[in-house]
């Protein structure tokens, strides 16, 4: 679960980690208003749930209230398209100004899961403001990397090793000690998956701010905390991916025409690499789960059949858990409700097989039955370039 930069910074200063003076608004009216507050020299960011936000032009910085007012009207509305956007881009709902800061040195600063080793770790490195991937990619060596023990936890020592790492001395290094344990805790108490503080940066003065912030939360840990729904902006998520979190489908939309519904993550991750293979492009990331009913199977369909650019459908199921005539039920029920003419590749193993499979070709669908992963990977390929 996303939340926008100044939801973050929000949640940062409850930490006593110190961020700009900043106010979001909703309107270029509110926007002026907060330029005013801030002494008319400040920075109007855009929020929208994605970074690259600086090189499609939704951060600017502004020398009155008047320009920024004008910007605002620029932005609002208006569909940022960076690289983790998609072409589609993002559109701008919301605004951050923000004080404008005398920079001296950025750093970065995150914790994040390492999946390999089951830990959180923690990401530093004294190339702040850039994309971290661009350093890792070309200077390696600038980054430094802390597994978290999660029996002992982030210690105050591991803490200063990495403030001196990043060239930090004095107070600001002490104070950087206290906000990396500090960063620590909001991870842990928050259930995030991800906090990330890019740029975190020392001002002329002196002073440690975190200038950009990005908080990632555990889906699986939401129902812990019950304000984490009123924090989503709907506004920024895809419409079938809310449609798909009211039935507990995992839905993800891709670039392809092949839409495909699997039930177990593993086997949807298997389903699209085979699909590519055969020169397929999926549509989608759809998992119903390894107990849907006849009803979360029609429903899940549905959702496939919403997305505009699907052509072809390509369903991968093994019913363990799930008897396959249930699911065959399902997918000809949410066909015939919704007229579907689309071609139809169904492979299924497991209870009810032959059933399933005789359901689904007395249907009157246009389907046709795959006799494994591959054969019926390659059977909707060949499906959707002869339809």
């Amino acid at each position: 679960m996303n939340i926008h930069e100044y939801q973050a910074k929000e949640i940062l200063s409850m930490y006593g980690i110190p961020v700009p003076r900043n106010r979001v608004a909703l309107t270029a009216d509110q926007v002026e208003r907060g330029a005013k507050m801030m002494g008319g020299h400040c920075v109007v960011k855009a929020q929208i749930y994605a970074g690259g936000r600086g090189k499609a032009g939704g951060v600017k910085v502004v020398h009155h209230p008047e320009q920024a007012a004008e910007l605002a009207k620029e932005l609002f509305g208006k569909r940022l398209v960076t690289p983790q956007t998609g072409p589609e881009g993002l559109k701008v709902r919301r605004i951050l100004v923000e004080e404008a800061v005398e920079i001296a040195r950025e750093f970065y600063l995150s914790i994040t899961l390492d999946r390999e080793n089951s830990r959180y770790c923690l990401i530093a490195s004294a190339e702040g403001g850039v994309e971290i991937e661009e350093v890792a990619r070309k200077a390696p060596e600038k980054i430094h990397v802390l597994t978290i023990d999660p029996f002992t936890g982030l210690r105050t020592y591991q803490a200063r090793k990495i403030a001196l790492a990043l060239g930090l001395t004095g107070s600001v290094c002490e104070d950087c000690v206290e906000l990396i344990l500090n960063l620590y805790k909001c991870c842990l108490e928050k259930d995030c998956s991800l906090v990330e503080i890019n740029p975190l940066v020392v001002t002329r003065a002196g002073w440690l701010l975190a200038m950009d912030a990005k908080i990632s939360f555990d889906d699986n840990a939401v129902y812990r905390h019950r304000e984490y729904p009123d924090m989503v902006d709907y506004s920024q998520l895809d419409p079938l991916e809310i449609t798909a979190g009211k039935y507990d489908l995992a839905y993800i939309k891709l670039t392809g025409n092949i839409g495909c519904m699997v039930n177990g993550a593993g086997l949807a991750m298997a389903t699209l690499d085979v699909l590519k293979e055969f020169g397929g492009e999926p549509a989608n990331f759809l998992d119903v789960g390894g107990g849907a009913t006849r009803e979360k199977v029609a429903e899940a369909f549905k959702i496939i059949l919403q997305d505009s650019d699907v052509q072809a459908v390509f369903v991968n199921i093994f019913g363990g858990i799930m008897r396959c005539d249930v699911i065959a039920q399902g997918i000809i029920e949410a066909a015939n409700e919704v007229k579907c003419l689309l071609p139809i590749v169904v492979r299924m193993d497991g209870s009810n097989v032959e059933d399933g499979k005789q359901l689904l070709l007395e249907s009157g669908l246009n389907v046709q039955i795959g006799d494994n992963l591959g054969d019926g990977a390659q059977k909707i390929v060949a499906m959707l370039a002869t339809a």
